[in-house]
């Protein structure tokens, strides 16, 4: 397998410092989080683009994928929600990175109107995607947090240039197995997102290994070829521990389990 970070756990930091601390930890990627308050993001100029890529290349590390936050599942207009993924798509071809990572975001809806919504949004946006060679990855996550929540928008859409992006949490906070929810995106899958936590009821995030999740079963159902990242929710609980401490016993410990 092959480790990846997302900067979600090193806010703010620049991007010489990422890549250099990817090296220095020994991961051989990184998920760069891509948003208006992090050093990547979508309003990038073409320069700075490249020199991201310039940055990543000379320290020998992949970009695995940008992290984006449009939901392709919220109620409303498809037009604002489609050229978000288009600046997305363009953006990871302009980086030579393979993934975009999206959300479902579907609210409160009837779960029948919000998969269609999203799978139409879903199937327009992969057209752009292959001409990119970028898979867009709707990720396990709020109105769409199982295996087989995300399987019956993808198994609609059917284009391999949209995929599944397996968050281990959400699908255990929904009572679906390991095994189950690898059964549903198995077909679909692009990579593997890894965390802990200490409980269902605190997710605050802790070292790899040290809380509840299942990421030994997680992994051993996980294709022994691809990638697994770890995303550790610094930006949004600040008293967490600081990753780049963490990050060298994080890699080892999911080494040990593969």
């Amino acid at each position: 397998m092959k480790f990846a970070f997302s900067t979600l756990g090193v806010p703010g930091m620049p991007v010489a410092d990422v890549a250099a601390l990817a090296t220095r930890t020994g991961y051989q990627g990184v998920e760069l989080r891509t948003h208006p308050e992090e050093p990547v993001h979508l309003d990038l100029s073409t320069p700075e683009r490249q020199a991201v890529v310039r940055e990543f290349e000379d320290a020998g590390v992949e970009i695995l994928g940008v992290a984006g936050y449009a939901r392709v599942a919220a109620a409303g207009d498809d037009g604002p929600v489609l050229r978000e993924l288009d600046q997305l798509v363009r953006l990871a071809g302009d980086l030579g990175a393979p993934f975009v990572r999206v959300f479902p975001g579907g609210g409160d809806q009837d779960p029948s109107e919000a998969d269609a919504i999203a799978a139409r949004r879903l199937g327009a946006a992969a057209e752009t995607a292959a001409s990119a060679g970028v898979r867009i990855l709707l990720e396990t996550h709020d109105s769409h947090r199982t295996g087989a929540d995300v399987s019956r928008v993808l198994g609609t859409v059917g284009h391999k240039h949209a995929g599944a992006l397996w968050d281990v949490m959400h699908p255990w906070l929904g009572g679906e197995s390991p095994r189950a929810t690898h059964a549903s995106l198995s077909p679909f899958l692009g990579y593997v997102q890894v965390k802990d936590v200490a409980s269902r009821d605190d997710l605050t995030p802790v070292p790899l290994g040290t809380g509840l999740l299942p990421l030994a079963e997680c992994l051993s159902l996980a294709d022994p070829e691809g990638w697994v990242c770890w995303e550790y929710e610094k930006r949004w609980y600040e008293k967490a521990a600081e990753l780049p401490g963490l990050l060298a016993a994080g890699r080892e410990h999911l080494q040990g389990l593969v």
